[in-house]
């Protein structure tokens, strides 16, 4: 199995984000009308939780599922366990914990900085492009929370164009 290229990896993230905020925000909405929260502020850590539960139940579902979210399907990529068989729900689990490792290190360093105005955008910035750099560091061409989590990221049109089937 091959590794599709980081540009079909990435388009596919930038459309899961797209489809998330669909999920999210209908998850916000049952969340603030079910406990009646009528200020952003009033419950904003259980809300949260919630949400971080909600993307955990979406993306272990599917990748349990079928090795593949709709961005995933769509851009013809699929989840599969190291050796190429079904991803474990362990193996999911600890794949979506390391997958904040594109996030939470740049936001950590900004706040630790202090950072105010574009530094705000900019740290977290070089994080994602260092995290997905890191990706021409591995033989196999996969990331490095695949790595760690014994999974990998196959390509499903190995000899085909990298753009989506119409």
């Amino acid at each position: 199995m091959t590794a599709p290229s980081l540009k079909r990896r990435l388009c596919s993230m930038l459309y899961e984000s797209m489809l998330l905020f669909g999920v999210l925000f209908i998850s916000a909405w049952i969340f603030s009308t079910l406990l009646q929260q009528r200020h952003a502020l009033y419950l904003r850590h259980a809300l949260e939780g919630w949400l971080f539960a909600i993307l955990a139940l979406y993306f272990i579902w599917f990748w349990r599922h079928g090795g593949q979210t709709l961005a995933m399907k769509t851009w013809r990529i699929k989840l599969v366990s190291k050796d190429g068989g079904r991803v474990g729900v362990g193996r999911a689990i600890l794949r979506f914990l390391l997958c904040w490792l594109w996030f939470l290190p740049g936001l950590a360093v900004a706040w630790a900085l202090g950072a105010k105005g574009w530094m705000l955008i900019g740290v977290p910035a070089i994080n994602l492009i260092v995290w997905a750099a890191l990706v021409y560091l591995d033989p196999q061409r996969q990331f490095l929370h695949d790595r760690l989590a014994g999974t990998r990221i196959a390509d499903l049109n190995p000899g085909m164009l990298n753009a989506p089937p119409l």
